[in-house]
């Protein structure tokens, strides 16, 4: 009987959310998704402190005790430079999540502004965003990054001053991956927004004379937000994944560690038995991809507006 009394009321109050508010209830009462989400704080913090700690890390080095395997004193052992590579794999988190974060907030936004545009205005303007979008997606997404990045290498803006970029390092490879990181939020967005222009009230506001970009800002990018949070949780494991592998083909960061530089230092090691260093970097990868990608799923469903009432 009281199950009968309450059920209509827990409804009503789910009913009665946003979708946004509704999305947050159902993170916050999925234990996986709250594990996950933690496991990417606590990566977070730990290249955070990583960076201060760790800022000149090339001293932080013991001719005396290199190649020593894991011990009280070095946790994950020493690579061949006496470096240790607990401090190694700390340093490689940082250089993945910068890599991720200013790769994705670069592509994002500028995958549902054109989407978005293409979307809403259609005729020639969505050939055009369509035809560019098509012929960047014709080439495989490593290939598309690696050429850009060969494109950056010695190219170095403000030289000489404090504003100086060097396109050879990080920054060349965050831009190469938002140059190509844009274009599934870009076709996602574009088809929902096909769909949102229909619907009444985009009619409405048509019939009342509102202008286009008033349309486009505050009824219709509001209602597709979600999908560029979606994608920039599921875009972040690409980006991370292909820090990891510019880095293995020594095409990433080079004045700094990475798990990718990890990992092709470690093959040679592998063969006279020091596991350590591949396994520390493979092991810390393995465990944030995993994370992130459960944590995108979940946030997928979570702002599904077709499970809403489930």
């Amino acid at each position: 009987m009281s199950q009968a009394i309450t059920q209509p009321v827990e409804n009503e109050e789910r009913v009665g959310r946003s979708l946004w508010g509704d999305a947050v209830v159902r993170i916050r009462r999925d234990y996986v998704a709250m594990l996950c989400l933690t496991i990417i704080i606590i990566y977070t913090v730990v290249a955070i402190t990583a960076g201060i700690i760790y800022s000149d890390w090339s001293k932080e080095c013991d001719y005396n005790n290199r190649n020593q395997p894991p011990s009280a004193k070095y946790l994950m052992g020493t690579d061949k430079f006496g470096h240790s590579v607990v401090s190694k794999t700390f340093l490689g988190a940082k250089v993945s999540l910068t890599v991720g974060f200013v790769a994705n907030i670069i592509a994002i936004p500028l995958g549902l502004l054109l989407g978005a545009i293409a979307g809403f205005f259609g005729g020639f303007i969505d050939d055009i965003i369509v035809w560019f979008y098509t012929t960047l997606a014709s080439i495989p997404g490593l290939i598309r990054v690696i050429a850009i990045k060969f494109a950056f290498e010695g190219i170095v803006f403000f030289k000489g001053t404090w504003m100086e970029v060097d396109m050879s390092g990080m920054t060349g490879i965050c831009v190469a991956l938002a140059i190509t990181g844009w274009i599934n939020t870009c076709r996602y967005v574009r088809a929902e927004v096909m769909k949102v222009r229909e619907l009444d009230y985009v009619t409405a506001a048509h019939a009342i004379g509102t202008p286009n970009f008033t349309i486009l800002g505050r009824h219709i990018l509001p209602n597709i937000m979600h999908i560029g949070i979606i994608t920039f949780s599921l875009g972040f494991v690409g980006a991370v994944t292909a820090e990891v592998a510019l880095s293995y083909l020594n095409l990433g960061v080079t004045n700094m560690p990475s798990w990718g530089r990890m990992i092709a230092e470690a093959q040679a090691d592998i063969i006279v038995g020091r596991w350590w260093q591949l396994v520390a970097a493979s092991g810390a990868m393995f465990i944030l991809v995993l994370a992130l990608n459960i944590f995108g799923d979940r946030l997928r469903d979570a702002l599904d507006p077709k499970l809403r009432n489930l």
